[in-house]
């Protein structure tokens, strides 16, 4: 039972990040998880429930990526971190494209709901915290506030790359300056 609810919420997921928040429909994440119609009523009674499921579930997700992106990473210098964010970068606006634009689409989705914006919060303020620590030992004076310079500039590279996608993407030279800014 809880498997086939994570089922519906990564379809959720799915098509929020693909077809868009209009398209977010009973019918589309049946069809998409491969269910059988009425399924998703069935864990969620209204579209606000749903959006509430996929929140939560996309913060699962996410924390689970960036727990394994700080385990592997383990940077030695801001060169190695550097480098690390821009895998990570590539993976979130590749593999992950539609988990990204569904997490976009929820920020949105937040102007007029913004009861979401706590859950939103914790999940960014958990991976500030462990960028934080990275910025901190690699000299930072103000590292909770260069992390969030980092990751805002991370928000608006993968925003871009999602809405203007190119081919040769790497936003690794727009790191390492940005980290060489602030840590210099």
């Amino acid at each position: 039972m809880a498997r086939r609810r994570e089922q519906v919420l990564d379809a959720g997921i799915q098509v929020l990040g693909s077809e868009g928040a209009r398209r977010l429909t009973y019918q589309a994440v049946d069809a998409a998880a491969g269910v059988p119609s009425g399924t998703t009523s069935n864990y969620f009674r209204n579209r606000a429930a749903l959006i509430d499921g996929i929140v939560d579930h996309l913060q699962t997700l996410e924390r689970r990526d960036w727990e394994n992106f700080a385990a592997e990473a383990a940077p030695a210098d801001a060169g190695e971190l550097a480098d690390a964010v821009t895998r990570f970068l590539v993976y979130a606006t590749g593999p992950e494209r539609a988990r990204t634009a569904a997490r976009f689409a929820l920020y949105l989705e937040s102007m007029s709901r913004p009861e979401l914006r706590p859950t939103l919060t914790r999940g960014r303020e958990a991976v500030v915290d462990w960028g934080a620590t990275w910025l901190r030992r690699f000299g930072s004076p103000a590292p909770r506030r260069h992390c969030e310079i980092l990751f805002d500039y991370m928000d608006g590279v993968a925003f871009h790359q999602l809405a203007f996608p190119t081919e040769d993407f790497d936003p690794g030279p727009g790191i390492r300056e940005l980290l060489r800014g602030v840590l210099d």
